[in-house]
């Protein structure tokens, strides 16, 4: 009787250590997910060419779902590559609708509209999660490959900064300094 006991009880215990272990792999799991979900939402609300209240984001095991609506096929293009460029993001399944018809424009241009909607976003993104360099207070603006950073800082390190994490960004040709230091 003893032993059987002692079996049932010890089936318990290893059950209960097993379900534990599980249920913290999904706790992280989740915490995780809901990290890349805050980082694609603040990616599509800083980024001026899109609307992020037509934008809705899902994430489910490192795989964004992009549904809502957005003007036209460049900004779903748009949308789909800030999120694909975020750490940890393992797919993206762009599902967005396009509202308005493709226009004649230029392919090379649409290209390049979109190369520099995603580098200016990626900047300010960078800038804003750099804990040495104030990103409120600096603008970025990109015109074909070339940024252009705006705005006050404290320090020439915080400048420096400022300008060597724009020209570390991929796709970007120049930087252009027009940043005061105030402090």
């Amino acid at each position: 009787m003893k032993k059987t006991t002692l079996s049932v009880v010890m089936s318990i215990v290893l059950g209960s250590i097993a379900f534990g272990a599980n249920a913290a792999q999904d706790w992280q799991d989740n915490a995780k997910d809901a990290w890349i979900d805050g980082k694609a939402e603040t990616t599509i609300l800083l980024n001026t060419n899109l609307n992020s209240f037509d934008i809705n984001t899902d994430v489910h095991d490192g795989n964004v779902t992009l549904t809502g609506k957005v003007d036209s096929s460049v900004d779903k293009s748009l949308a789909g590559e800030l999120i694909k460029s975020l750490d940890g993001v393992k797919d993206v399944n762009n599902e967005l609708s396009v509202m308005k018809p493709h226009s004649d424009q230029d392919s090379k241009d649409i290209g390049e509209s979109l190369t520099d909607s995603k580098v200016a976003t990626v900047v300010k993104t960078r800038l804003l999660f750099s804990a040495d360099v104030s990103g409120t207070d600096i603008n970025v603006d990109v015109d074909h490959g070339v940024v252009t950073l705006k705005g006050t800082v404290s320090s020439d390190a915080e400048r420096d900064l400022a300008l060597t994490i724009a020209k570390n960004t991929d796709d970007v040709k120049d930087v252009v300094d027009e940043l005061r230091v105030t402090g």
